[in-house]
């Protein structure tokens, strides 16, 4: 196995994958050697794209649609996926983020937060599980929040799940080991948002001073899916410091 290829032939899934950080999740994951499998809830022409950018690696990629917020839709990403092969990686990066006050959240809001930040990974972690035999390894990565280990009162749905998520992955990752490590990447301010113009208070509050870059989320995801398998349970802030302030 090339140094510049660790993940040569292993196949990741990459939930989210089609936009965004999910985007640069999964093109990281092919640029290092391996085989990807796309998610996709709503962005099916991005999911396309980004399939022609992994061939163009010379990398395999597959497509999957499921709504995230229906356990049975899920039951069927699983089930495609697995036409695949084994799955050696599972990248848990698919969420909902709502500005919501406690105040402004209804029940259905707090019910999809859970549903698709919460209970998605759960369900596809369990059949990660599933899959790898007693003899073989595997990976699962779960995209947390700097907000999750610092809870407050913005987002109150969304951090409430993000928390929640930092939980399981510490609970995993005693339950499914030895043969399963499980480890969580907590961001911070790494792409401003796409719905509304950049706050210049965001970096105020942010000890770098700065946003972060796309590549040392794509290093830091690299490292847990092909470093030290006595690493397991811990949680990566990519955040610039901010869950320190």
């Amino acid at each position: 196995m090339q140094n510049d290829q660790p993940l040569n032939g292993k196949i990741i899934l990459v939930t989210g994958a089609a936009r965004r950080i999910g985007r640069a999740l999964a093109l990281a994951c092919a640029n290092a050697g391996a085989d990807v499998i796309i998610h996709y809830g709503h962005s099916k022409q991005e999911a396309s794209q980004v399939r022609e950018e992994i061939k163009s690696v010379g990398r395999q990629a597959w497509i999957v649609q499921a709504d995230l917020g229906k356990p049975d839709q899920i039951a069927g990403l699983i089930s495609e996926a697995g036409k695949a092969g084994r799955l050696d990686g599972l990248v848990n990066n698919a969420a909902i983020f709502e500005s919501k006050s406690v105040q402004d959240t209804i029940l259905a809001d707090w019910e999809n937060h859970l549903a698709i930040n919460l209970t998605a990974p759960f369900l596809l972690s369990q059949a990660f599980a599933k899959q790898i035999d007693e003899n073989k390894t595997g990976r699962i990565i779960n995209v947390l929040d700097w907000r999750a280990l610092r809870p407050g009162a913005d987002h109150f749905p969304y951090t409430i799940s993000k928390a929640a998520l930092a939980a399981m992955t510490k609970s995993l990752a005693v339950a499914l080991a030895p043969n399963i490590t499980v480890n969580g990447l907590a961001l911070g301010a790494i792409l401003p948002p796409s719905d509304k113009p950049t706050d210049k208070e965001i970096l105020k509050v942010v000890p770098a001073n700065r946003w972060g870059d796309l590549k040392e989320v794509k290093g830091a995801l690299i490292f847990l899916l092909t470093g030290p398998t006595y690493i397991t349970g811990e949680i990566i802030h990519v955040d610039g410091g901010r869950h320190l302030v």
